[in-house]
């Protein structure tokens, strides 16, 4: 099947558009990398100085969504978004975001711009997380359980851990549930990053929070984000020729974009337009597609919850 059609941006903004659209500042890109982190490190923070129920909950679900914000920044560093620089673009995008959850670069970029060029079409990689939408209720309980419980998590890292101590197969890929990377090299970086995060721990007194709060919200509230994710991003969209129809915007709110969609991930349908526009210039993009009255060919929903109803409305 041929590529998915693409738009040509001076058929829908003007020069002056295009270009506050398109440029990039690395300062911006590095402090969102620095946020991130940061994040992390307050919500952990917040647990070690109060640790409570309540405070621990929290952390989990803060650190959780970072860790997906990790990953996000892990995609604007594959369409070379994190800096100009191509060497510190991809050292950043590595070591700063994906090794530290278990993806990896090179592999995730390979990946998932071959989902760019073949979106909802049979050769899309990501196109058996959407296919099987809508769903009942109580199928996506079922999973939702699986993901809070760790079970994904096990059945996810688990393959990938023995991988250390088998032969390597060469047979190396990135999952289509999540952006975890095969391969024993690469469980190996990930343990060792991994490992220099608890030792940071353990210095300052706080090692049992690295298990507490790291570990837990990567086993938990991870998998169930990353799934939401999934499913808001391409699940009951079109599998037709308009490009517009390809993905979903969401219109989060504040607190789905603290616990669930950092970074602008939820303005999916503008970055599959235009895959190359800067994660923070995304919004702008929106409201612009939104004057031109464009909007309407595109599918946008008010909220990750009437997402989920219509993703489960089987």
């Amino acid at each position: 099947m041929p590529a998915v059609s693409r738009i040509d941006p001076r058929s829908v903004f003007s020069p002056e558009e295009w270009n506050c659209l398109t440029s990039r500042s690395s300062l911006r890109s590095l402090w969102l990398v620095a946020h991130a982190r940061g994040t992390i490190a307050a919500a952990i923070a917040l647990a070690t100085l109060w640790p409570n129920p309540l405070t621990w909950l929290v952390a989990v679900m803060i650190v959780g969504t970072r860790q997906l914000g990790l990953a996000i920044l892990m995609h604007e560093a594959a369409h070379g978004g994190l800096h100009p620089n191509r060497a510190i673009n991809e050292w950043i995008g590595q070591w700063l975001c994906a090794v530290p959850i278990g993806a990896d670069l090179a592999s995730y970029r390979s990946y998932h711009l071959q989902h760019h060029r073949y979106t909802q079409q049979m050769e899309d990689p990501d196109l058996s997380l959407s296919a099987p939408f809508p769903i009942t209720k109580e199928s996506f309980t079922r999973k939702a359980i699986r993901d809070l419980t760790g079970q994904t998590f096990v059945k996810q890292r688990l393959p990938l851990f023995l991988s250390l101590f088998r032969p390597n197969s060469g047979d190396e890929e990135v999952t289509h549930e999540s952006f975890v990377s095969s391969g024993a090299d690469k469980m190996a970086r990930f343990l060792f990053v991994n490992a220099l995060i608890f030792g940071l721990f353990w210095l300052f007194g706080a090692g049992i929070w690295f298990c507490g709060v790291w570990v837990i919200a990567m086993a938990t509230w991870l998998s169930l984000v990353t799934r939401i994710r999934n499913i808001a991003e391409h699940a009951c969209t079109s599998t037709g020729e308009d490009p517009f129809s390809h993905a979903r915007t969401t219109l989060a709110n504040p607190f789905e974009r603290l616990l669930i969609a950092p970074y602008w991930v939820n303005y999916h349908a503008e970055h599959h337009l235009f895959m190359y526009l800067p994660c923070y210039r995304l919004p702008e993009a929106h409201r612009l597609l939104v004057e031109k009255g464009l909007i309407k060919r595109m599918e946008v929903r008010p909220g990750y919850l009437d997402v989920m109803r219509l993703a489960t409305s089987r």
